[in-house]
């Protein structure tokens, strides 16, 4: 596409800046909670977005994968697969974004109504602007863009809108990868799922997720007779302290495509032992969060993990049990130079003029279950990265830029 073309695309994408916040006051009014999270599901939201997008953009085709779930009053959970033909159907170029949002917690931290749309000083507040209505808002207008201007698309474009990201995916992107075939091996998948504020970092890869839960069991006494108990508290303390140092001796390879490059083992929830000072805790239970680089076996680290308590144990007089909190082994990664990531990265750095980083992360997305599925999957997004927080918001201008890149992503041949 020649730069002039691509320069009236972008004109006529600024010039949907008030359209693009309004369709935000729309979905923010709209709160898509899930049953897990007191909701009844997605619905009404996805609904509102499909008659919107056949009334503003119009699509070839539009089709439902919806997963059964009694929780909700629809009795389904929806899941939208959206598709704008192009000159050839040799691959498609997805978008997958959620439709479901988080509660909005202590409404007292909110400095407005959470599902009210707030616009100021170039920021829009509300409940999902950023997660994930980031991901919905940019790639609609860059295809209305496209379709207004009469521009013939090299290739398919496809919007895939799910349910239930925010709580397992079971009744969305998984159950949709499961019981269709709409995905194909050389098509270009991007998930808005995660980002930075200038929107430079496609995320590739992911580390595992451990997490484990330790109970600690001794004997409860008073404080000033010690020695008629065993202290759970002291053991476990002991137990962090050697966990943390035994897991990065053990555990010490780096890989720089990681921020931080290395295996991490954070200490992180402690429940409550005893309500006074004054007496010995007879049990003691806390947690530790794990993200190993992939490549490494969770079973190896739980076989670590076995060493150290059996230690603690036999130095201690304690019993302790170990159990897993989340288990979620490394999807494979997606190659660095896979064409996706060259095609999203030479749209980046056309349109914002910034060189694009290859990244991998330690927390986990909703790409992982295209990896596992053996798809190549991209996670790129323009965030403030203020998901799940009171008073999330968005910049206005991120949503306007995004869809400015993924206009150009459309349109490379």
């Amino acid at each position: 596409m020649d730069s002039e073309t691509l320069n009236k695309i972008y004109k006529k994408i600024e010039g949907y800046e008030d359209e693009m916040i309004e369709l935000q006051r729309q979905l923010v009014a709209i709160p898509a909670l899930g049953p897990d999270n007191d909701g009844d599901g997605e619905t009404e939201k996805a609904e509102f977005l499909e008659n919107w997008m056949k009334k503003e953009i119009g699509f070839d085709s539009v089709d439902h994968y919806d997963a059964p779930d009694e929780r909700v009053s629809a009795g389904t959970r929806p899941n939208i697969a959206a598709i704008m033909k192009g000159r050839s159907s040799e691959r498609k170029i997805w978008i997958m974004a959620h439709i479901d949002v988080v509660p909005a917690g202590d409404l007292d931290k909110w400095h407005t109504d959470p599902f009210t749309l707030e616009v100021k000083d170039g920021k829009i507040f509300g409940r999902g602007v950023e997660d994930d209505h980031q991901g919905i808002v940019p790639p609609l207008f860059a295809l209305k863009a496209i379709r207004e201007l009469g521009l013939p698309l090299p290739f398919d474009v496809a919007l895939a809108l799910v349910s239930d990201e925010e709580t397992s995916s079971k009744y969305g992107i998984e159950y949709l990868l499961e019981n269709s075939d709409i995905f194909g091996k050389d098509d270009f998948i991007i998930v808005p799922d995660s980002g930075d504020p200038e929107g430079k970092t496609i995320e590739v890869a992911e580390k595992s997720i451990l997490w484990l839960k330790f109970v600690v069991s001794g004997k409860s006494c008073h404080a000033s007779e010690p020695d008629k108990g065993i202290n759970a508290h002291r053991a476990a303390a002991h137990l962090t302290a050697r966990l943390d140092r035994r897991l990065a001796e053990t555990y010490n390879q780096s890989d720089d495509l990681f921020d931080p490059p290395g295996n991490t083992f954070e200490p992180t929830k402690k429940e409550p032992n005893v309500p006074n000072v004054n007496t010995i805790p007879g049990e003691d239970i806390f947690y530790v969060d794990m993200r190993i680089l992939p490549g490494i076996e969770l079973g190896d680290v739980r076989e670590t993990v076995g060493e150290v308590t059996s230690e603690v144990e036999k130095e201690f007089g304690v019993e302790i049990s170990t159990s897993v909190a989340q288990s979620d082994e490394a999807a494979p990664a997606t190659p660095a130079d896979a064409p996706v990531a060259a095609a999203l990265s030479r749209a980046i750095r056309e349109v914002g003029k910034i060189e694009p980083e290859i990244i991998g992360i330690g927390g986990g997305t909703v790409a992982a279950f295209f990896r596992r599925h053996g798809y190549n999957a991209v996670v790129w997004s323009s965030i403030a990265d203020v998901c799940h927080q009171p008073n999330e918001y968005q910049f206005v201008k991120n949503m306007v830029a995004d869809s400015k890149v993924l206009a150009n992503l459309f349109l490379q041949e």
